[in-house]
Formats: C-alpha cells, structure tokens, sequence
C-alpha cells in the first residue's frame, strides 16, 4: 500500500499533557500526533478549552466563532502554539467559558462527581470536530482524516455520517472499552442527532445512548491500542456489552500497539534518578535501588528482590491479589514497594501492611513523577497483573529501565512482553515474565519464579539487556496509522 502524499489529519480528543491529563489517552495525545507530525502528515489537535488547557496556551489568535451553532452555548475556536506539541502542530481549542472554565477536572467535578452536563460539553467537542471535517468548516484547511479518540469524541462519526456533503473518513479509537459516555435517551435529540439514530444499528445501548457505540457503528475505521486488545473486545466479557457489533465490524477494526516517550523515559538521561545508566553500564542500576529502599523506608538490602508497583489501586489493576499475597512475598523474602490511589479498601489494605510489615512493604499515595521513575529504576521487577489492560505503558518503561515486568497475558501486556523460558532465553527474546494463572496462588507462584531468576545473576542480566535494546518509540504506531489513513482513502 503506497502511502498517501499530503495527508491532513483533524486529531480530535478531550485531553493532552501536559496541558492536561487524566490516563494513558494523555500520554497519547500529545505523542502520537508528534509522530504522525514527523511522518510527514500535516496534523492539526481540537481539544476543549478547560481552565488548565487555557492556561498553557501561547499565541492564541481566534479563527472562528460558533455563535448560533443548535443546542449549544457560543464558542470560539482558538489557534494556538503550546510546550505540549512541537512546531509544526496547531493546537484548536475549544473557547466556551459555559462548558469548560470550571473547577476540577475534565470529566469531574471537585467532588469526583460526573459533571451533569458532560453530554453536553462533549457533545460540543464532536459537533465542532465534524464541522472541521467537513465541507460545512469556516477553515480553508480542509482534513482527510477526522481521528476521534475514545467516548468524548465518539460522536464524530455520527454527526459525519448525517452530513449531506464533502466530508473526511473517521477513525475512532478505543483506548478503554470500558468507559463509553452513557447517557440518557432524549440527549440524542438535545444534541441535534435525528431520532432514527436511536436504534440498535445505531447508537441504542441497552435503552440508553452511548457515545462511544455512535464512533464504533459510524467510523469508517475503528482502531485501538494493541492486537491482542483489538481481538478481546470481540467477546465478553471485556467486550463491554458492545462485543456483538466490534465482532460484525471485525473487518474494519485495526490494533496498533502505542509507543512512549523514549526521551522522558530514559535511564541514560533521566533527571529524576539518582544515577543514570545503560545496558552496557547496568551496575549503576543498583544505586537507584538503594536510593529507592531509603527514599520508602523499606531496609538498604542490595540482594533481597525489589518488587515495584505504579498504579491505580482497582480491581482491574489486580491490586487486590497483590495485597492478598504480600505477608507471603515478605517471606520470600522480597521487599515491596507500591505507589498509587484507588479504592478506599485497597488504600486503608496497603497502609495497614506497612505498619504490619514495617521495613519491607512500603508505600505511597497518590501519583508522584519522580518516585514513578525511581521505581521503574530502582525495583528488580515491575509488578503488572492487570485483569486487563488494552496497552498498558509502565510494561514498556520497565523493560528500557532494565526492571523486568511480571504481567497477565492480556492485551497490550501480553504483546509487548516476551515470557522467561529455556527457549526465549536462547534466542534473545525473552523481556519479562508472562502469567496466564490470574489468581493469587497463580501471582504468588510467578513471584517465586522471578525471584529464583534474580538469583540467576547471568540470566538476569541477560533479561535485562534483552528489555533494554527493545524499540518502544511511536515511529512504528504513527507508520501503522499513516498506513490506515493511506488504505482507507485508497477504499473509499
């Protein structure tokens, strides 16, 4: 497939660090459209105007006006330059102080409570998103692609697919099938979408409307971010209830796995470390791990295992059978260290291990960067038994931190990690260990087998340097999408 000269490409999403950033679609946001930038595509980002966006904006210049745009409050379209993309990239935001200058954050309030009118504020962000990507746009830049990104934009295609004139293809993205923008039944007229959308073949879920069904029946392509991710969401139950259509649309759904930032995510370089190493010069490795047992409070010990943790502490995170073994991983002996917030249960769980256990499980609430990279550094093995994980980034960082990842073969863990065995190992592949026995004998067992690994000193360090030299950087993702954006036009 030749790839398609001059390609215009509207990325469309609700977040972008650093301006703001809630998860993994973030990291993405700002990342991939750089790389599709450095590809060659000509890429232009809508994201709404929230407070936190507004503010690290430079350069602003009003390019158009919605002022009597049906169902909506007035709105401006900004152009503007900011830290978050490189040069080359503009950056449209959506201007509608009635929507977006509020506190809290994109999707809650102050409260963790859904914002009341998020169908609305969203509704906005694809309503103007389909504008852009169609002849009805007050812009002379005119996209092929309108590249829409989870529920909150997930109306793109819909509002595309009404429109009776020139318009660019759709792609959607899934990134978490299980966050889809539900909604009661009368918004759909509220947001100016015609009552036979309302169906089954349509954006119907289960008596309610859902976003995100609207992108998945109406894109022209649907992709999300790993294979093996792209083939579970065809069945239950990490289908979501919408496994039925993502199975009779297999044929249009892509997995491209994501990359990550493999400039701020590298221990050679990386300011939040307290040594910096290579894979040629590992030894330096060890002074994060004795920076790291000191900054926790966990013993200075360069020999008993060191098992590190970033995350939500979910159910889906498998945060859960990690607490449930840790008085057995202490007897291993391996030391412990986890950092995140979540569930009230887990978090109240946690602290009371690290008084039980004092000196050898520590932990730390809440999400700090620089003890998020001194663990990737400074832990032996990176804890990751997601129940799922549609891609999944910290695996990723692990392996070019040298810390390999124990992970639950599903989505993107599953394919970005190869198993320790007699057979990888042989061949150079292997990067980590692989758990098909989600329970919590089935982690406690694997836990055994990483620390009877790390005793193995040739072989890990020969696991280490295999994660090392792996190329997780997103100028594959962005050729894979180049690829899509050239097959789809090409189709049409």
């Amino acid at each position: 497939m030749a790839l398609h000269p001059d390609l215009k490409v509207l990325f469309i999403t609700s977040e972008m660090h650093p301006l703001i950033k809630t998860g993994g679609l973030g990291d993405v946001s700002a990342a991939l459209p750089a790389a599709l930038h450095q590809s060659g595509i000509d890429v232009r980002i809508l994201i709404p105007g929230y407070p936190q966006v507004m503010a690290g904006l430079k350069y602003k210049r009003k390019i158009a006006s919605f002022a009597g745009l049906p169902y909506f409050p007035a709105s401006t379209l900004l152009s503007a330059r900011t830290a978050a993309a490189p040069d080359g990239i503009r950056v449209m935001v959506i201007d509608c102080p009635a929507l977006y200058q509020r506190p809290g954050g994109p999707y809650l309030d102050q409260n963790d409570q859904d914002w009341p009118d998020n169908a609305l504020r969203f509704g906005l962000l694809s309503r103007i998103g389909s504008i852009l990507a169609s002849g009805a746009s007050p812009l002379d830049w005119c996209p092929h692609i309108a590249h829409c990104n989870d529920w909150q934009s997930g109306l793109v295609p819909a509002y595309l697919h009404f429109y009776q004139g020139q318009k660019a293809a759709s792609v959607i993205t899934a990134h978490n099938l299980a966050f889809q923008g539900i909604f009661p039944p009368a918004t759909v007229s509220r947001l100016g979408l015609p009552a036979s959308s309302f169906a089954v073949n349509g954006l119907e879920y289960y008596g309610e409307m859902s976003f995100l069904k609207a992108g998945l029946y109406y894109a022209d392509r649907i992709t999300t971010v790993s294979p093996s991710y792209a083939k579970e969401i065809q069945t239950a139950p990490l289908g979501f209830g919408l496994q039925g259509l993502l199975a009779a649309r297999h044929q249009h759904i892509n997995g491209i796995t994501n990359g990550i930032n493999v400039t701020e995510w590298n221990p050679a370089t990386d300011p939040y470390l307290a040594a910096r190493y290579t894979s040629k010069k590992l030894a330096a490795k060890a002074i994060n791990k004795t920076a790291l047992q000191q900054k926790l409070g966990l013993e200075v010990d360069p020999d008993i295992p060191l098992l590190g943790m970033v995350s939500r502490l979910t159910y889906q995170k498998g945060s859960d059978l990690v607490m449930q073994i840790a008085p057995q991983i202490t007897e291993i002996p391996a030391q412990l260290a986890i950092a995140g917030s979540g569930d009230l249960i887990m978090e109240q769980t946690l602290t009371s291990l690290i008084q039980e256990f004092p000196g050898k499980i520590s932990g730390y609430s809440g999400f700090d960067e620089s003890l998020s990279h001194l663990i990737e550094a400074g832990a032996d093995c990176f804890l990751m038994p997601s129940r799922f994980e549609p891609c999944g980034l910290n695996q990723m960082y692990s392996q070019r931190y040298g810390t390999p990842p124990l992970v639950h073969a599903t989505g993107g863990l599953l394919d970005t990690v190869v198993d320790c065995n007699p057979s990888t190992l042989a061949d150079g592949t292997a990067s980590g260990f692989v758990l098909d026995d989600l329970t919590a004998e089935g982690l406690l067992a694997a836990i055994r087998q990483v620390t009877a690994t790390y005793n193995d000193k040739q072989v890990w360090h020969d696991l280490q340097r295999n994660g090392m030299k792996k190329d997780f950087g997103w100028r594959r993702s962005a050729m894979a999408y180049h690829k899509l954006y050239s097959s789809l036009l090409a189709n049409r």
